[in-house]
């Protein structure tokens, strides 16, 4: 039979950088070239990262994207991969607008190209307003053997460019894609790709995007499946890599050209005769997905160091308040960027304890950051005096919040640190923080972590540090003491909230089930709690939307996947 080898480049491109990412291309090709590969599959819209968003809209960019890719295929064959057909995904514009794209590049030219036919339309894709759909469906003849390709979304639905090419007899599928990682996405992905293979009667090879991109995340897990859904091949997760795979595919004839499931199938032969029979390499990788925290806690990492890196930051700062939030945020900077890059700063009030403050110390010499004491009660006595606000409750608290948030911009002024905000998803939810206060700063590592969530993920942390011989780097006290704001004497956070066990699941029903209030009561909570929560969580629209971004790890994040009216008389109550 046939032989080919594939090469899959999981690569994590900037969106926008044009030249850099051409660079990446070339780089990539040439270990593939090195690695004897006669196809490279790079991710969906690679040349110009993904999501463009409305950067596709801007027809000077879609003009530069259609000129780097043009640029692509020449550089490509000056650097001596000419003979390597790579699958490269960018932008593209014609008359009916702008076009989610793949180009099939080989020997200094771009022999075939195809447009995404189906635009999701969901979630946190908003693909209807960036691109027009495709209706073209381009196979190439590469020694011998007819490859066809989808993009994307066109191997998560059903029926189309698929189902046209098994009818049609591609012998190989590529698919290009950029599939944002969320929790247990994997346990979906593979049995689809599995199904959609046996749909196409042929192997299917998928590339996906890895690396962050405001606040998605990509985790790779490129695999390789065969006609009969076996997987033959798996890249790791969180990781730019080259994987390999030798194929040996019965050739089925020519691919027939014409109408397919309403699309159109257009063939190009660059090489008719097999290649003469080679070894294949080793047995190909097949990298095990993570386990659940050790996945989660690998795209946190991920979405915040590129977050930093990619917008050209060299630092982080934020509050170490002896707490479990800013625990588990320090701890997953000192991961993404290393201790040299990480600020914190305490910030004691007059409300502040004892073992808060040696907390935030202990915390830092675990993890060899820098670190610094700032008390904030004499800033904050003059706000108080000066208003008058002794006694009043929320506004004195609230004041000391935002002198926190003050002094962490102006030391981000000062000395170029990126601030970061250390709210998780439950305080998010319910409203619980304080705008121009805790709310401060350029990214949120753990925005979109539910309360229950980080305490899994510091105890889950500190696991792996003991069983590699290093100190947990989180202090046993931060994980195990009542949470508290400390902004008025003996505060703790159930003064004001149900306990987080309790609230986090009925935010996982109305948050991320959009259930209503009748399913609330239906699924045994109390009525009164239900009302309660519901409407802190309608309240608090505007102070979201005025929230820093963060990676997005669940099924719906806040920002892209839920977007509400601020402006809303609609109530989720009996």
């Amino acid at each position: 039979m046939p032989q080919l080898r594939i090469a899959m480049a999981q690569v994590n491109p900037t969106v926008g950088d044009l030249a850099g990412n051409t660079e990446l291309h070339v780089e990539w090709t040439r270990k593939a070239a090195v690695a004897g590969a006669h196809v490279v599959v790079f991710p969906e819209m690679s040349l110009t990262g993904y999501p463009v968003e409305d950067l596709s809209l801007r027809a000077t960019f879609a003009e530069a994207s259609r000129t780097a890719v043009h640029d692509l295929a020449r550089l490509l064959d000056e650097a001596g991969c000419g003979d390597v057909l790579a699958y490269v995904g960018y932008l593209d514009q014609d008359d009916a607008g702008p076009r989610d794209a793949a180009a099939a590049l080989f020997r200094g030219e771009m022999a075939a190209r195809q447009y995404k036919h189906h635009l999701p339309n969901y979630g946190v894709f908003d693909e209807h307003r960036w691109f027009k759909p495709g209706d073209t469906l381009d196979v190439v003849r590469l020694h011998g053997l007819d490859i066809g390709m989808v993009i994307c979304e066109d191997l998560w639905q059903d029926g189309g460019p698929v189902a046209a090419l098994g009818e049609a007899g591609a012998d190989l599928v590529v698919a290009p894609n950029a599939s944002p990682y969320e929790r247990a996405k994997d346990d979906v992905r593979l049995p689809l790709i599995a199904r959609r293979a046996a749909e196409a009667r042929a192997p299917i090879v998928y590339t996906n995007l890895v690396g962050g991109q405001d606040d998605l995340v990509f985790d790779g897990d490129s695999i390789v499946v065969g006609a009969n859904g076996e997987l033959l091949a798996r890249a790791p997760q969180f990781a730019e890599d080259l994987l390999l795979v030798d194929l040996d595919l019965p050739a089925g004839g020519h691919a027939a050209e014409g109408e397919f499931e309403g699309l159109h199938v257009r063939r190009r032969v660059l090489g008719a005769q097999p290649l003469p029979a080679y070894d294949p390499l080793a047995e190909p990788a097949a990298s095990e997905p993570l386990p659940d925290e050790a996945e989660v806690w690998s795209a946190l990492v991920t979405g915040l160091r590129d977050y930093v890196h990619k917008n050209g930051f060299r630092s982080v700062i934020f509050g170490f308040s002896g707490g479990i939030d800013s625990a588990v945020s320090a701890a997953l900077a000192v991961d993404a960027l290393g201790p040299d890059a990480v600020y914190g700063v305490s910030m004691p009030s007059g409300y502040s304890t004892e073992h808060s403050r040696s907390d935030a110390a202990e915390l830092a010499r675990r993890l060899g950051c820098h670190y610094r004491v700032e008390p904030v009660e004499d800033m904050v006595r003059v706000y108080v005096d000066q208003l008058k606000l002794a006694g009043t409750g929320l506004a004195e608290e609230n004041i000391q919040a935002r002198v926190r948030g003050m002094l962490l911009m102006a030391l981000s002024n000062l000395e170029g640190h990126l601030v970061l905000a250390t709210g998780n998803k439950t305080e998010i939810a319910v409203g619980y923080s304080t705008i121009y206060g805790d709310a401060v700063g350029g990214f949120a590592p753990i925005k979109d972590v539910f309360k229950t969530h980080v305490w899994e993920l510091a105890r889950w942390r500190n696991a792996e540090a003991e069983k590699r011989g290093q100190a947990p780097p989180i202090p046993e006290n931060s994980i195990t003491k009542p949470p508290s704001a400390e902004l008025r004497p003996d505060q703790v956070d159930t003064d004001s909230l149900p306990d987080y066990s309790l609230l986090d699941d009925i935010l996982d029903d109305y948050v991320e089930g959009d259930r209503g209030y009748a399913d609330l009561l239906a699924a045994g909570f109390d009525p009164d709690v239900v009302d309660r929560v519901v409407r802190m969580v309608d309240r608090a629209e505007y102070k979201r939307r005025q929230y820093p971004p963060g990676t997005k790890i669940t099924f719906k994040a806040f920002g892209r996947d839920r977007r509400l009216p601020i402006t809303n008389g609609w109530r989720e109550t009996h």
